[in-house]
Parts: structure tokens; sequence; C-alpha cells
């Protein structure tokens, strides 16, 4: 079957992967509002199309803190690829690479940062950060993703705790006997999916400890508020991701497209404010750059498009993405 949108990637996926792996993917808090709020919230806005403007010739590149992407999505930071596709992450920094978009790697990779690099040199690839409770092992995480051409440092700052994710305590996840969570091996045993080692204690304070170990410019995730996009601001990061974690932190929590105006409206261009969460349609892409957003970022849809054909998959949806999203700006005018 020819794979016509993203929902497609997701049946496939769906049907394809292991049960465990599959909820584990798809899992939100609790009673998963949220999850599917972020996907509902793009269903109720309507665009404005304007007509005879003459889309004839597009440009749907921008930049990222100044690197061009070829399109303003990028790959959001999701842990154990190798659930879905044996290389794991591999594939998707070259998937990625080749599409020309910036892959955010997660601090639970299946993959270690070295083989990230190695798979794909010279793509745009940013760290995602979760801070330990040893500070010494983020500290060198960080050290180590600067030394390797990383540019750019995504903390993480909506999970002081992991949500409650029904399916997976009902599973009782955990990785397979063969994965491992690469990147932290040997610092400290890792327990299940609980990573009982983050430390809740910290706070905005610890954006200046970042700033004191890396050069690299500091992006925060999880933001959905103006109060605390004010409060990133003040504490001089270089970007914003509007983000509630897929969903599986807190249930109840706004919709991320939702969430977006308001923090657009105080950051007021001050740093670049980008969004994951929902994004299923190349119209969503346009919604979300409508409503301020810089660039946005999937998660869920670059694990199905790996779990369909690896690194080929995942390049796949991107492509279906950028033509939808060209095809809507033309269509808008």
């Amino acid at each position: 079957m020819a794979m016509v949108c993203l929902s497609d990637f997701e049946a496939h996926a769906k049907k394809h992967l292991p049960k465990i792996a599959w909820d584990f993917f798809a899992a939100g808090a609790d009673d998963c509002i949220t999850r599917d709020e972020n996907i509902l919230a793009y269903k109720r806005i309507r665009f404005r199309p304007r007509m005879l403007r003459d889309v004839s010739l597009m440009d749907v590149r921008t930049k990222l803190l100044g690197t061009e992407i070829s399109f303003p999505v990028g790959i959001a930071p999701t842990g154990f690829h190798q659930l879905a596709w044996p290389d794991g992450e591999q594939s998707t920094a070259r998937a990625a690479k080749v599409m020309n978009v910036c892959y955010i790697a997660s601090t639970y990779s299946t993959c270690t940062l070295e083989e990230i690099s190695t798979a794909a040199p010279g793509g745009l690839r940013w760290f995602q950060l979760y801070i330990h409770r040893n500070r010494a092992v983020s500290q060198q995480l960080v050290q180590r993703a600067e030394a390797l051409g990383f540019q750019g440092l995504v903390l993480t700052a909506d999970l002081p705790y992991t949500g409650k994710r029904r399916d997976d305590i009902r599973n009782g996840f955990r990785l397979p006997p063969h994965m491992k969570l690469k990147n932290l091996e040997g610092a400290f045993e890792v327990c299940k999916n609980e990573p009982i080692l983050l430390d809740p204690s910290v706070t905005w304070n610890d954006i200046y400890w970042l700033r004191s170990l890396t050069h690299l410019p500091i992006i925060i995730k999880g933001i959905l508020t103006k109060e605390d996009a004010e409060l990133a601001v003040r504490h001089g990061v270089q970007g914003i991701i509007v983000s509630n974690h897929g969903g599986r932190q807190l249930d109840g929590g706004p919709a991320t497209i939702d969430a977006l105006v308001e923090v657009v409206e105080v950051v007021k261009d001050r740093v670049e404010v980008y969004l994951d969460g929902g994004i299923r349609k190349g119209s969503d892409v346009l919604k979300a750059l409508a409503l301020g957003a810089k660039c946005v970022f999937i998660g869920r849809p670059a694990l199905w498009g790996l779990a369909y054909k690896g690194e080929e998959g995942l390049q796949e949806v991107l492509r279906i993405l950028q033509a939808e999203f060209r095809l809507s700006m033309a269509l808008a005018g």
C-alpha cells in the first residue's frame, strides 16, 4: 500500500510493532486527554485563505539559530529508537541529514552520541538533556555533545518525575536485554524505564550552571505559559520549545498549539519559539507558523517512519510533510 499521509505510517506501526513498543510510543499520561487534545486543537483552527497571490514560486526554507534547514520541521527528542528500528538513532540522524532538518537527539538514546555523530557527519543536531542528581553525569554529556559538534543544547523542563503512563505500568515496560541507554552506560544503573535518578530540584538558576559548562546555545523545552516564557528569556536562553511532552506528563494541561499564542505574545521576537505536539499534516505546520512558531518538531510520526522502513521510512514521512506544507501555503495564498 502506498503511504499517502502520516496516519498511514501510524497504522502500519501499530500493526507491526510489538505491543509493548507500540504502547510505549503511543502512551499519554493518565486519561490521555492532553495527548489527544494536541491533535484535536489543530482541527478547530481555521485558515483565512487569500486568492490570486502568485504562488508559482515558494521558498519554504528557514533558519534555526542561524543555520538553514530545508523547511520548518525538525525531529523532536524521543527515547529508545531501537524499539522501532534496529539501527535506532543512527537511522534517524541519517534521514535528518538527507532531508536537511534539525534532529534533537535524546539523553535516552539507544545509540551513543558518538554513533549518532558518525552516522551523519555534518548534519544539524541538537542534544536534549535531562539533568540528573549526579551532576557530573549531566556535565559530561553536555561536554561530549559539544565536542562532537552538536550545535544546540535542549533542556527538558517538564520532567521532574515521570508522568503516570498506564499501559507502560500494565505491560511492566522495560528495554529488551540487548538494548541499553547507551549515553548513560557505566554512569549508574538505570532501572526499567523509571528515571529515578533525574533531579527534581532543578530550577531556573540551573540555566546559569549549564551556561558555565558550554558555549552551545540553550533551548528550553516544556514551556506552556507566558510567565515561564518570560522567565526563560530573562534567564538568557536562545530558544523555547512550547511542549507538553506529547501529553506524557501532566494530563489536563493545554494543547501546545493553544499555549503557543501567549508564549509568542510575551516573547516578542526576543528568542526563537518552536513547538512540538500534535503535528500530523502539512497544514498543521502552517497553522503553527501562522500563530508565531519559527519551526515545529515531530515526535511520534518520526518513530512511525522508522518502524516502516528505517531511515528511508523517516525520509518519506518528512517528504510527505514538506509536500503538504508547500501545498497548504499555496492554497492559503
